[in-house]
């Protein structure tokens, strides 16, 4: 292949990535407009049902956990529908939900009740119903957009590419605090409450759209054409990205790979590449880091701040995210996936630890901030895009969409669990009373050690290894799980 070839070769793939990451970007900005809204959704919801304490804490966090329900559900489905109809429909599919929950939570009163309706609390059960339908296209997107992008990416900068779709899930994220800080200025918090709340859930609506359109100019996934016998097409998407000698030789490497083990049942290639994959997706979410994300706004009240000073300082958070993704970006293929996961989940265990204690010893002001900063910079350049980059690419072809699936599937659980139990933790008045709103994040530091030593003990460095090298790693009938665990830990 010729330079100016390669060159070419090289843009069409960064294209279609950056498609593809579209789908994380909706992802974070799913999932973040709602620290906006959480006071909003209280008052709105919540506050005129005159619940106790705990039922009324309970229910905050099952409303704003709510998407979680459909995440789940979506990452649970997405590896069974894509490996039938292909990672590009289902996409489309999950464009389209994003588009329709942000018009049905941004007015949940479409097509059951009048806007105007004087009894807000009727919309309660149509809100989360739309709630659950964006997440359905989270759980979806966050599967399949970094699946796709592993399928079409060169080996020696696969971790790249995937770390673009982190990247675009915090750009979302910060985007939409951009958004809702904005929105919050356009009047007071009682406009906030009434009708602020709705613009910023609206505000979805536009990327949607944009990634439905942009979805129908991008080539289904070549591995998944080989995977269904459709040779010509496998081999078509492959010229175009690979060139015509590099194509041929990574479809034959393809087809070998799915010649070589014919059973794609989940547990074919043995317990433990599963096991580690799903470990993976549930540590990624107890270190806390949807807690802070999407509790920031909230946090920072804590501390004293006000409403649009709590937004102003959440977007301070967000940019952080940004910048530490970045610095992934560049670093992933350089110096490989286990020395960043390990040094991150270290960084984040000591950067929560601290904010525990921050707050129980009521020192909050700039240092509340620094840990918070602290934690996510080391999450945003280790276990944010990192932890992607492996899930993506730890499993074989024969596998690969039905595991991460069922890793993904896990990985929205467990942030389900998390996003409900945060405020019943950080709002309860026995552990206020005893520990000033810092117990929680002492939970997360003991999580982020735990995940520091399963990185260290039994995940394989992946750095460099094609799709189809990642096999020889999971071969039972040559290795054993016991054998193989020895090899990661050393």
């Amino acid at each position: 292949m010729t330079m100016q070839e390669e060159n070419k070769s090289s843009n069409y793939i960064t294209l279609l990535t950056l498609v593809a990451a579209l789908g994380g970007m909706l992802f974070g900005w799913d999932t973040a407009v709602i620290s906006g809204t959480v006071s909003s959704l209280d008052s709105y919801f919540i506050a005129p049902l005159g619940l106790a304490e705990y039922e009324a804490n309970s229910l905050l966090g099952t409303l704003v956990s709510s998407a979680l329900i459909g995440c789940i559900i979506g990452g649970a489905i997405a590896g069974m529908l894509s490996q039938r109809f292909g990672r590009k429909k289902m996409l489309i599919v999950s464009a389209a939900l994003f588009f329709v929950s942000a018009l049905g939570s941004a007015f949940p009163e479409i097509g059951f009740y009048s806007i105007a309706s004087e009894d807000a609390n009727q919309a309660l059960p149509q809100f989360i119903f739309y709630r659950i339908l964006g997440g359905i296209g989270v759980g979806m997107a966050s599967m399949l957009s970094p699946l796709y992008i592993a399928e079409i990416a060169p080996a020696k900068i696969r971790g790249r590419l995937v770390s673009y779709n982190q990247m675009a899930i915090v750009t979302g994220i910060i985007i939409v605090y951009f958004v809702n800080y904005l929105i919050s200025l356009q009047g007071d918090d009682s406009w906030i409450q009434t009708l602020g709340w709705r613009y910023m859930f609206a505000s979805e609506m536009i990327p949607a759209a944009i990634f439905f359109g942009l979805l129908f100019t991008v080539p289904e996934s070549p591995r998944w054409h080989a995977l269904k016998g459709h040779d010509d097409l496998a081999k078509e998407t492959l010229t175009k990205l690979h060139g015509n000698e590099a194509a041929e030789t990574e479809f034959k490497q393809i087809k070998q790979s799915l010649s070589h083990h014919a059973s794609s049942k989940l547990f074919s290639y043995g317990l433990l590449v599963v096991v580690i994959g799903v470990l993976l997706s549930v540590f990624q979410q107890v270190i806390g880091i949807n807690a802070v994300l999407y509790y920031a706004p909230e946090i920072f009240k804590d501390m004293g701040s006000g409403t649009s000073a709590a937004m102003l300082q959440t977007i301070i958070v967000g940019a952080t995210n940004v910048v530490f993704t970045l610095v992934a970006i560049f670093t992933v293929d350089r110096y490989g996936r286990k020395p960043l996961m390990i040094f991150g989940a270290l960084g984040m265990s000591i950067a929560m630890i601290t904010l525990g204690f921050s707050f129980y010893n009521d020192s909050k002001g700039i240092m509340v901030l620094i840990a918070m900063l602290a934690y996510v910079a080391c999450f945003s350049l280790s276990w944010g895009p990192v932890c992607w980059v492996l899930l993506s690419e730890i499993f074989p072809n024969k596998i690969r969409s039905i595991a991460l699936s069922l890793a993904v599937a896990a990985q929205w659980v467990t942030n389900y669990l998390v996003s409900w139990s945060f405020p019943m933790m950080n709002n309860n008045s026995y552990l206020i009373e005893q520990f000033n709103h810092g117990f929680a994040y002492w939970i997360y530091g003991g999580m982020s050690l735990l995940a520091a030593f399963f990185v260290w003990k039994f995940v394989p460095e992946t750095k460099g290894k094609s799709l189809e090298e990642m096999e020889n790693l999971w071969q039972t009938d040559t290795q054993t799980e016991t054998d193989f665990a020895k090899q990661t830990a050393s």
